[in-house]
């Protein structure tokens, strides 16, 4: 197996820049196109031989150095006894909120195996295709899951989610326990099917403040990378727009953390020191731009970290939908083909 990614996240020596893409499986890809045009994005997510094949195309076409498997943070809702849909331009949406602790007590007990076995089958299905590449496991994280329940979609102040924390905060703390263990019983299951790393996205963790994110996150978050350490899998932590937290994410116990493209990387090892790995922090938007523009906004990334060690160059958020594919061929062989040491190298 090709392991320079796996080596990044532990901290070792690579002989190039690591690559993967957030989002690499999906809408921009012709394949994954023909693909969703015959099929629902969950029947996709839920037919393992599917799963495999979009997360396959990427790493077919481009010389990425992991897979990811693809999913939707929302899948394992079903298990809870949650009915949800994903909708076109709108994303999950929960036609019954949570809203309560009664709500909450409602929630029904949750088997990875039984509820989310197919997740675990696509990721066999990915090794057996032959791929000398690793997978990237993931799931979503307690409070960006929590949100999505409580708001019943996505939201841009969170004021449902904040209501339950302020008014109800032991009902809060009851659902992100449950979703907690949820997430270690899904990542587990992955990490047995064969998931050479583990990442958990917190999407909206920015949304909360330094005080709350002690009081009601930091704890459960703590206890999913303690749970997750004895598999011996890389993990990764990853939120968005939370830069005011940085330190106490670096402090999570996940074996490396993932940068949105708001906060340089330099800056990012400057505040948490050297002992754990980067992964990031290209701006998504910078793959719609000419080939020269990209690679000039590629090369200020991989400059923040210009010996290149523990470092996985990725985006500071998903692929978007408009990007060429020519574009991320682009961007791979740059990174690649970049000195270790620097541009002076």
């Amino acid at each position: 197996m090709r392991d320079r990614f796996l080596r990044a996240l532990r901290g070792e020596p690579v002989d190039r820049r690591p690559i993967w893409l957030m989002r690499q499986a999906g809408r921009y890809l012709p394949g994954y196109r023909a693909l969703r045009s015959a099929h629902p994005i969950l029947e996709l997510a839920r037919t393992p031989e599917l799963a495999a094949e979009v997360a396959l195309e990427p790493v077919r076409m481009f010389d990425v150095d992991a897979g990811v498997v693809f999913a939707d943070i929302t899948l394992p809702f079903a298990g809870l006894g949650i009915d949800f849909s994903i909708d076109p331009g709108v994303g999950p949406v929960i036609p019954h909120p949570i809203r309560s602790g009664r709500d909450v007590d409602t929630l029904r007990g949750f088997d990875a195996e039984r509820d989310v076995g197919f997740v675990g089958e696509a990721i066999r299905r990915f090794h057996e295709a032959g791929t000398d590449r690793p997978i990237v496991g993931f799931a979503g994280g307690p409070f960006t899951l929590a949100s999505y329940l409580i708001e019943g979609g996505p939201s841009r102040d969170y004021a449902e989610t904040k209501r339950m924390i302020f008014a109800e905060p032991a009902a809060f703390d009851r659902l992100i326990g449950r979703l907690t263990e949820m997430t270690i019983d899904y990542l587990t299951m992955q990490s047995r099917a064969g998931a050479n790393a583990l990442q958990l996205f917190d999407t909206w963790v920015g949304a909360v403040g330094a005080r709350t994110f002690e009081e009601h996150l930091d704890s459960p978050l703590r206890s999913i990378f303690d749970a997750l350490r004895p598999a011996g899998r890389p993990t990764i932590y990853f939120g968005t727009g939370s830069a005011h937290l940085t330190e106490r994410l670096a402090r999570l116990g996940a074996s490396a953390l993932g940068v949105d493209w708001r906060e340089p990387l330099g800056r990012v090892r400057q505040r948490i020191g050297p002992g754990i790995p980067l992964q990031g922090n290209l701006d998504p938007g910078a793959l719609l731009a000419p080939r020269s523009e990209l690679k000039r906004e590629a090369e200020r990334v991989l400059r923040e970290i210009p010996d290149g060690r523990s470092h996985v160059f990725n985006l500071g958020h998903g692929v978007l939908p408009a990007t060429d594919p020519a574009r991320v061929r682009d961007l791979v062989e740059f990174v690649h083909d970049y000195p270790m040491g620097g541009a002076d190298a």
